[in-house]
């Protein structure tokens, strides 16, 4: 039976690692070369991705075990360069009942900007009333999509004021299934501007998706146990959260150290980690507040309840994820058979990051366990052997020091 529960993972050598990966996701001796090589782009791949291509820039990738979501056992590919951001959400993972995680239908809002009109509130009724047609020929520019139950579903309007007049924005609403949805949703709001010039007497401008999926969110929850944590931490998690939902300073931290969780997974499997950036922090300010993305709570036994919800706009096809080598073995890794299970486990890890940072800041202070990775890399600078590593990061955590200068004195009175 496969388990995410890999004991001392992190002492395990390359070899065994990636053994481990091999059964667990049954890789294919090609799929553990690529992984060995550390740089499975090759100069045509990389051409093809994106322009005026010169090499290709590498971040490490590790992966965070004991994740079990909706009762299936899953083993975390992240692509990442911060130290601690793997074991943190590793032991968060580890020390939860587990994570429960649903994602609403795949929808992604189309906008279509349309300027020049005299009664904008007039035109947005007339284009409604022709909402039947206008979502015709939208699906007629994606059939395939249409065919496995996508395509566009709703149009909206409304109106907004601005220093250059009144404006009439249209949204329109699309099922991308299992895409991030972009082309499709793009290309769906061009092939209707025309129509909406006719029907609303305006000009067509922009055409172009949002990133903020407010349709097309992912909640998680977890369960962290008094007998675990104990009382007292949980007491400082629960103060911890309310300081970053009540301080946008630290909230705004607080959702970064989310996103480090987030990001490197969207990265890992080749979505577009910007665009999911750009929509959590949005929309973690949609009540016109900036908020906490996650939310703490005791429950009557005392035990930590952590949620969390975000939109969450990433796709299994088009895009990196069918053309980056690694992307498609991470989602190999992963054994997801959908978009909406690739959201559920972004949202947990996200989850797990964020407890892992609370617990951390609340008890014994996030620098011990982070600089400790951070001291390693660098004494490794300084040129230090592996038992020279060890003792300036002691030295430098027992100090509470992160000098490069100092750790380099150190090793060169070594």
């Amino acid at each position: 039976m496969k388990t995410s529960k890999v004991s001392k993972f992190y002492e395990k050598g390359l070899k065994d690692r990636l053994a481990v990966l091999k059964e667990f996701a049954d890789l294919s001796d090609e799929e553990v070369r690529q992984l060995e090589k550390y740089g499975a782009l090759d100069f045509e791949t990389a051409n093809r991705m994106v322009e005026n291509v010169v090499g290709a820039f590498s971040l490490p990738l590790g992966i965070a075990t004991n994740f079990t979501i909706n009762g299936k056992e899953y083993l975390v590919p992240f692509a990442t360069e911060e130290p601690s951001v793997i074991a943190a959400a590793s032991n968060a993972a580890k020390l939860s009942e587990g994570f429960e995680s649903i994602a609403s239908e795949p929808i992604m809002i189309g906008q279509i900007q349309v300027v020049g009109i005299k009664d904008p509130k007039k035109a947005i009724e007339n284009a409604l009333a022709c909402q039947k047609e206008i979502l015709e020929k939208a699906n007629l520019a994606d059939s395939t999509l249409v065919k496995f139950g996508g395509g566009a579903k709703k149009i909206e309007g409304h109106e907004i004021s601005t220093p250059r007049g009144k404006m009439a924005i249209f949204h329109l609403l699309v099922d991308v299934r299992d895409a991030m949805g972009a082309n499709a949703v793009n290309t769906m709001c061009e092939r209707i501007s025309p129509l909406l010039e006719k029907i609303t007497g305006g000009k067509v401008l922009l055409r172009i998706i949002s990133n903020l999926a407010v349709h097309r969110t992912v909640k998680a929850k977890s369960v962290w146990k008094k007998e675990q944590l104990g009382e007292q931490a949980i007491e400082n998690i629960l103060d911890a959260y309310e300081f970053a939902a009540n301080d946008q300073f630290r909230a705004c931290t607080h959702n970064k150290g989310i996103m480090n969780g987030i990001d490197a997974v969207v990265i890992a499997t080749g979505n577009d980690f910007r665009a999911v950036e750009a929509g959590a922090h949005t929309f973690a300010s949609h009540s016109g507040k900036y908020l906490p993305l996650t939310k703490y709570y005791k429950d009557k036994n005392g035990d930590l309840i952590g949620e969390i919800e975000l939109p969450l706009a990433v796709g299994l096809v088009g895009g990196a994820t069918k053309t980056h080598p690694l992307a498609k073995i991470n989602i190999k890794l992963l054994g997801v058979k959908s978009a909406n299970e690739l959201g559920q486990i972004i949202a947990a890890v996200g989850l797990a990051q964020n407890f892992a940072a609370l617990r951390a800041l609340a008890t014994e202070g996030i620098q011990k366990g982070h600089m400790r990775l951070h001291a390693k890399n660098i004494a490794m600078t300084a040129g230090a052997n592996a038992k020279s590593v060890e003792r300036v990061a002691g030295q430098m955590i027992s100090e509470g020091k992160i000098s490069v200068s100092r750790a380099k004195e150190i090793l060169e009175a070594k």
